[in-house]
Parts: structure tokens; C-alpha cells; sequence
């Protein structure tokens, strides 16, 4: 047993010690780069000579990379609640990459997502959530697959790891346990393929815990509710 065990540790410290070499021409693309980890993230790939793709929800945002990185980053705008979107934002990294394949998707999408009881929610705010952060992140990575395994390349999905726990009603925590099955059943399949798939689960960034966008979420939402279910919570519940 003690062989077994300093044989696996051996083995982890030989393949941590590995790195990614000839860095210079290998794309990356990465999502959620307006603000927080998506956008340190470009930054931080851009000064090691990775060719990365930024997409941005806002123009604004990706000006504003542009303005603090090399040329040869470039930005695409991308909103992942919409198809037509991710296909244009496909079509062009597939340009960008120019047969060469995919290195590396980088996904980090945070929906809004109202934070309440689960009978104070309507349908439309489920949605609000999972058509972004779970179906759009599900969608971009399906029509990216040709591009990863010709590369041989890697999936890093960022998933916070507050969403693991199911603290609250509402579809922040369905997008994360999603991500991660989603994920998990992935990386068994591309192994075939040589593409790695990998999951960082994060904490809090200044940019996610908002509490004032949580309080006015709250806010609306009892302000909405029927009469009958307010009166079952009551004032001292809220």
C-alpha cells in the first residue's frame, strides 16, 4: 500500500511539473470578458503569447480590453442567450484559428439570477439565468467541438462553487450543478479525442456578490407576489 501511494504521488508531482510549450500561435477563446476572472484571464493568456479570442456581452467592454492588451488579441461580441449570436461568434474564431483548431475554450458566464423562495419565481426567471449561464455555455462548446479536437485542445469551464450548494430557490444553483454534469459526462467522451476537460471551481469576486442587485431582485419579487402568498410569508419573513 505504502508503494502504491508513493508510486501516485511520484506520478502527480512529475505530471504537475509539465507545461504547455511553443505557446506563440495556439488560440484560446474565452467567454465573459467584459469584467472579473474573464477579463484577467484574456489579459493574462495575451501576455504569454497565446492568440486569444475575447468575447464580450458589450462593445464598450471589448474596446476597453482591447485598449489594455497586444494586438493580437482580438474580441468578438457574444451573447450567450442567443443562438444567432453564438453562430456569428463561431464562424469567427473559426476564421481566427484558420484550420489550425482550437487550444483552449475558456468558459465563465454569470446570468442574472434573482435569489428568493421558489414559489416567489416565475418561469421567465429560471430562464433568466439558465438560458445564459447552463443552455448558451452548452451551446457555444457543442459548436466548438470540431475545432477543440482538431487542436487536441481543452475545455476549462469556471463554475463558482457557491453554486454547488442549493442555498436558495431560483436557477443559479441548477446552472452550476448543470455545468458540472455537463462537464464531468464531456470529459469521459473526449478522452477518445485527446481533448481534456477540466472544471475551476471559484469563490466570490467583488463583480458577483452585488448586494444591492440582490436586494432590488428581492424587492421586485415581493412586490409581484399575490396577495395570498405574501400574507403566508408575512412582512417579518421578508
Amino acid at each position: 500500500v505504502l508503494a502504491s501511494i508513493l508510486c501516485l504521488l511520484i506520478y502527480w508531482l512529475i505530471r504537475d511539473r509539465q507545461r504547455v510549450r511553443n505557446l506563440s500561435g495556439k488560440h484560446v477563446f474565452i467567454t465573459g470578458c467584459d469584467t472579473g476572472l474573464g477579463n484577467s484571464l484574456a489579459k493574462w493568456f495575451d501576455t504569454r503569447g497565446f492568440c486569444v479570442i475575447a468575447a464580450c456581452a458589450t462593445e464598450k467592454g471589448g474596446q476597453e480590453l482591447q485598449s489594455c492588451s497586444s494586438p493580437s488579441l482580438k474580441t468578438v461580441n457574444l451573447n450567450l442567450a442567443d443562438s444567432n449570436s453564438i453562430a456569428r461568434a463561431v464562424l469567427f474564431v473559426t476564421k481566427e484559428t484558420s484550420g489550425k483548431g482550437l487550444f483552449g475554450l475558456v468558459s465563465d458566464a454569470e446570468g442574472t439570477a434573482p435569489i428568493a423562495p421558489t414559489d416567489w419565481l416565475s418561469i421567465e426567471d429560471f430562464h433568466s439565468v439558465l438560458d445564459l449561464s447552463l443552455l448558451g455555455l452548452i451551446e457555444i462548446t457543442l459548436k466548438l467541438l470540431p475545432l477543440l479536437k482538431k487542436a487536441e485542445g481543452r475545455v476549462v469551464n469556471l463554475i463558482h462553487a457557491k453554486g454547488l450548494t442549493a442555498f436558495a430557490g431560483g436557477g443559479y444553483s441548477l446552472s452550476k450543478w448543470g455545468m458540472e454534469a455537463f462537464s464531468d459526462t464531456l470529459r469521459i467522451e473526449m478522452q477518445h479525442f485527446g481533448v481534456k476537460v477540466s472544471i475551476v471551481e471559484h469563490g466570490f469576486f467583488k463583480a458577483v456578490a452585488d448586494s444591492d442587485v440582490m436586494k432590488g431582485n428581492l424587492v421586485r419579487l415581493w412586490n409581484g407576489l399575490t396577495p395570498e402568498i405574501r400574507n403566508s410569508y408575512g412582512e417579518k419573513y421578508f
